[in-house]
């Protein structure tokens, strides 16, 4: 069966170690959205540790039975604003932030409305900031024809014991943590950021 998976908001090393290794990737537009996923939250690295980042949403009555491409994000505070403030603090300093830095930063400028489509959106310039080649289909949901990788983007199933170590801006401080955005592998690895994704793709898969 092909797989299919839902857009994730900055995806973590194990969902995009999972991208780089497919031909093509399939994302589901009409299974259902839920919580406590990476559907709109992501973890970076701050001065005090692990730092969530979560898209505000507007919450459906018929929330249960919300599809990926109906998620509209709720506007009501500076969110994006707060995001990337943070994004700079966390990475500032790290080799390679001004080197993409222009490449992220007006994602965080222009208001965004649908979740999907933003995170699809930051999901294709990761991909071709790491100069690595990317298609990727929308599909509908058939559970004859698709396999849900609803693992990569469970926030409270994910383990990262098994990813292998490269230095972190405050790593003196925190020690090592894994699995983290995309982000904080390409804000410290740069160039080399495709090598180490796809040496954990075979570790993992």
């Amino acid at each position: 069966m092909t797989p299919v998976v839902c857009p994730a908001y900055l995806p973590n090393i194990i969902y995009c170690s999972w991208l780089l290794v497919q031909n093509k990737v399939f994302f589901g537009e009409d299974t259902h959205f839920q919580k406590q996923t990476f559907r709109n939250r992501t973890e970076i690295c701050g001065p005090n540790g692990r730092l969530k980042l979560t898209i505000p949403i507007v919450h459906s009555k018929s929330e249960k039975h919300q599809k990926e491409n109906e998620v509209l994000i709720a506007n009501t505070t500076d969110w994006q604003k707060h995001h990337w403030k943070s994004i700079c603090t966390a990475y500032r300093s790290s080799p390679f932030f001004e080197f993409y830095e222009a490449d992220l930063a007006h994602f965080y400028e222009k208001k965004a409305t649908h979740l999907m489509d933003f995170n699809l959106a930051l999901i294709q310039k990761t991909m071709e900031l790491i100069e690595t080649p990317f298609s990727f289909e929308i599909v509908g949901w058939d559970e004859k024809k698709y396999q849900r990788m609803d693992f990569l983007i469970n926030a409270k199933k994910m383990s990262n014991d098994k990813l292998g170590h490269y230095t972190q801006v405050f790593e003196n401080k925190n020690g090592f943590l894994g699995n983290l955005s995309i982000l904080d592998v390409l804000f410290n690895l740069g160039p080399e950021t495709p090598s180490y994704l796809k040496k954990q793709a075979e570790i993992l898969f």
